[in-house]
């Protein structure tokens, strides 16, 4: 059991030697934990690094199956990988995907909302090469849940980790008009929640809610950046830091 969360606490800090070490104390790299295959707990995790691609390498070498070589390779920001496998069929560009997400819900989405949401910045570049619809809308379920495009995946991501992909969607036309009725947050999260009528600029904004734990630095910087590109003028900010939430009020 020990092994086990010291693999879980590799798992929320990134950390492919700690997950290698609880690897070679026994802990399995494939036994269901809580109901969930270990591999799918380091995907689902919240922090977003550089290092995530080699802490899944270091699963999927100890025996660890994604179980989709397409989402496999997005995952690990495998450009070369994917350049191979697009020329002997471009059928996967149509093809959706479904992963627990901490953050935006990834259900029934393109690979790149998927490049999105986790930064794979190479691999989104191939796609993109490869005629992928930069605006292609995620599924929307019973409830009317969804139909974001991949720009809503890296308005708000955790340490803005994901601003790189966000400018390489601008730049390829991204929709920055495109409304959504309803986006899932933190899909059975305990922070999981429900926004209505958001824009990749008023979704950005989001950030501020305190379940997001956005930096309003960052928070900021992605409405002035998403507003010159849309308005080609600064946004009116005032009052940031906001002075009434300042400790001690």
């Amino acid at each position: 059991m020990s092994a086990e969360n010291d693999l879980l606490g590799a798992f929320e800090i990134h950390s492919p030697d700690e997950i290698r070490r609880a690897l070679a104390a026994g802990a399995s790299p494939t036994a269901l934990i809580n109901g969930k295959r270990p591999i799918d707990l380091l995907i689902e995790m919240y922090l977003r690094s550089s290092r995530f691609a080699e802490c899944l390498q270091v699963m999927l070498d100890s025996g660890a199956t994604v179980g989709d070589p397409f989402l496999e390779l997005i995952l690990l920001d495998d450009d070369l990988g994917l350049r191979q496998l697009l020329s002997r069929s471009s059928d996967h560009l149509q093809q959706k995907l479904s992963l627990l997400c901490a953050f935006t819900s990834c259900r029934g989405v393109s690979a790149l909302h998927v490049c999105a949401e986790f930064n794979s910045v190479r691999c989104a570049r191939v796609l993109l090469d490869h005629g992928a619809d930069v605006n292609s809308r995620a599924d929307q379920d019973p409830d009317g849940l969804g139909g974001q495009t991949p720009i809503f995946h890296t308005v708000n991501s955790i340490f803005n980790y994901c601003r790189p992909m966000m400018e390489i969607l601008v730049d390829a036309g991204a929709d920055l008009d495109v409304r959504v009725t309803s986006l899932l947050w933190g899909d059975s999260m305990s922070w999981e929640t429900v926004v209505h009528d958001v824009t990749p600029i008023s979704y950005a904004q989001c950030g501020l809610y305190r379940q997001f734990h956005r930096r309003e630095v960052d928070v900021y910087n992605n409405i002035d950046y998403l507003h010159r590109k849309r308005h080609r003028s600064a946004p009116p900010i005032r009052n940031v830091p906001n002075k009434y939430l300042e400790v001690g009020h």
